[in-house]
């Protein structure tokens, strides 16, 4: 163990959405502070509104004491390293209300518990108001360290290449879409199922290779679902049939809007109704065609949370345990308000600066900081092996 005199005492929360890995940066956290440099780490119950909970004596220093061998869970194997294959976050997480309303007491909170710095695991939203508390701490003169952790899986954080949770999201959804393959081919039905992506459609694009799709809808590709886009995917759905294929997955992203470019809270839904109306109406020829088009049986899946559960895979939990360490190493430096990332196959970091630049580049756009190219080697790949993801346009091919 080396003490070298750094700082002796971390914080450490998850805020946002849940996602496999979270436990596993925790672990990391914990065992590089204890092992490597012999600090004291503390997590932080429910993301920034523990400190709130820790001010006013609803919680004791003490009992947020994060030890070598984690969290002691009742009824579990003495010794079992559990934190490495948990999914969601045993520390707690929120993602609603309004951090900055409580500004100056979450302050407090962290003065009191008197952190060196602060590990934050959270999305782009996540970010952009820890760094907001940041600022308004040091314009009050406090002490306000951290470094940030990307996890979500919609995999849209800026400049890194994954985030904590994206590949077990995509293993789920996968799984998933194998799973529907079976029931939509024994009963020659198009399966439309919905997956999350508010604003990217990364987790869509990829599971939807993988898991054998025959169209793709996402943000980038097709933002708002026309008349063209129905008809593209009915034709494409058309063609499968004269090949003598009677079944079909489409994926759609949650992110994608109608045809009058509002947000369906179902949209899943909303792309069944009207495949359904479009093959009816080329169902309307001569039944005796040999290339007649039988109706499109349609049916929705909304896969919903259960693609943020499920243990993390091995490269969600390398990746967390590469980026816990890198966090660690980064105050040990006094290298605070930075993001580790992942690129070029190596651990690095940015300054949140960078971040938040680019997270409100994306707000004033309409766009995720981070989104799929639509000349990039997925959309490529999707196209050349023949899944509908919208008209290409010249500049694509």
């Amino acid at each position: 163990m080396v003490n070298n005199h750094k700082p002796k005492r971390i914080g450490i929360l998850t805020s946002g959405g849940d996602c496999p890995g979270l436990n596993a940066v925790i672990r990391a956290v914990v065992k590089v502070a204890t092992y490597k440099y012999g600090w004291e780490v503390y997590g932080i119950p429910y993301g920034t509104d523990g400190f709130i909970e820790l001010l006013v004596g609803k919680r004791q220093p003490e009992e947020l004491r994060i030890k070598e061998h984690g969290y002691d869970i009742p009824g579990l194997v003495q010794g079992l390293d559990i934190l490495y294959f948990l999914s969601g976050s045993v520390l707690g997480s929120i993602s609603k209300g309004d951090p900055e309303q409580h500004a100056e007491d979450i302050i407090k909170g962290y003065e009191k518990l008197g952190l060196t710095a602060l590990i934050v695991m959270g999305g782009d939203g996540s970010i952009e108001i820890l760094d907001g508390l940041a600022q308004k701490a040091a314009e009050q003169g406090a002490s306000w360290n951290w470094v940030a952790v990307p996890k979500t899986i919609d995999n849209d954080i800026p400049f890194t290449e994954a985030s904590v949770g994206f590949d077990t999201a995509v293993n789920r959804v996968t799984q998933a879409l194998y799973d529907l393959t079976f029931t939509a081919a024994s009963h020659d039905r198009v399966m439309i199922v919905q997956v999350m992506g508010r604003d990217s459609g990364y987790l869509a694009m990829e599971a939807g290779i993988a898991g054998g799709a025959d169209a793709i809808l996402i943000p980038e590709l097709t933002p708002v679902l026309n008349e063209d886009v129905i008809t593209g995917v009915c034709c494409h759905i058309q063609e499968l049939q004269k090949s003598g294929r009677r079944f079909a997955l489409v994926v759609v992203a949650e992110g994608v809007k109608n045809h009058l470019g509002q947000k369906e809270h179902y949209i899943g839904d909303y792309v069944a109704r009207h495949i359904k109306e479009c093959g009816s109406k080329m169902c309307q020829i001569n039944t005796s065609d040999p290339n007649y088009i039988h109706p499109f049986d349609t049916r929705v899946t909304v896969l919903g949370h259960v693609q943020r559960g499920g243990t993390p895979t091995s490269s969600d939990r390398l990746l967390a345990t590469a980026f816990g360490r890198e966090a660690v190493d980064l105050i040990a430096n006094g290298n605070y308000n930075q993001m580790v990332i992942w690129e070029n196959g190596r651990v690095s970091s940015v300054p949140i600066s960078r971040v938040i630049e680019q997270i409100k580049k994306g707000r004033r756009e309409k766009k995720a900081p981070s989104s799929v190219d639509p000349q990039g080697f997925l959309v490529r790949t999707a196209r050349d092996i023949g899944i509908y993801v919208g008209e290409a346009s010249s500049d694509d091919q």
